[in-house]
């Protein structure tokens, strides 16, 4: 019989029809290189997305924040094996039990896809079917627009604005608009995304 494993602290590989979701490693680096291109999402000031040249000492520290048990680090393959972004489960708090989700970028071929949606539903099972959350967290930036309505079109709630919250990659002070899911929330999600995911393969759903 194998051992136990502890899902908050390893981290899993979750695979769909259109993407998989892999612990990221050092080697994946020129993948997320070639997936921000000429690193465009970089210089949106309000996000936290890596420029190209800085994707080594972006992975060196993501993965010492894993080490330290504050997160669960994954890299974004589509379906045809390609590193398309980065995504992780970050302030681990087992004791309520809750987690975010979030440091997400996707290269900008495959945004507004079937991949994101499919990606989210196989994060949020994972966190309250098998991680046993009570509560999945997301934040982002008050500028984030797009973020927020993706978030908000997840099914998540917007919980509040944390003024003066943390600052913006470019040393800003960020007000944060927190949203959450909640456990008795989650059947009507999951419907939710496996609806949105199907309207993505018929072509009807692009947002």
């Amino acid at each position: 019989m194998s051992a136990h494993v502890d899902p908050w602290t390893r981290v899993p590989s979750l695979r769909g029809q259109h993407v998989v979701l892999e612990p990221l490693r050092a080697d994946h680096a020129a993948g997320l290189r070639l997936a921000l291109g000429d690193g465009e999402l970089s210089r949106l000031w309000f996000t936290n997305v890596p420029a190209p040249n800085d994707v080594d000492g972006y992975i060196a520290a993501a993965l010492e924040m894993q080490a330290q048990g504050k997160a669960l680090v994954f890299a974004v393959h589509d379906a045809n094996g390609e590193i398309v972004g980065c995504t992780r489960f970050y302030d681990l708090d087992p004791a309520v039990p809750r987690v975010q989700i979030g440091y997400t970028f996707y290269a900008p071929r495959v945004q507004r896809t079937g991949l994101n949606t499919e990606a989210k539903l196989l994060l949020l099972a994972h966190a309250f079917e098998t991680m046993g959350c009570a509560c999945v967290g997301f934040e982002t930036s008050w500028f984030n627009h797009a973020s927020r309505t993706a978030i908000a079109r997840l099914g998540a709630k917007q919980d509040g604005v944390l003024r003066s919250h943390r600052r913006h990659a470019d040393g800003s002070v960020r007000d944060t608009v927190a949203f959450s899911i909640i456990e008795s929330e989650w059947p009507a999600v999951k419907r939710n995304l496996r609806h949105r995911l199907e309207q993505h393969e018929q072509g009807s759903d692009r947002t």
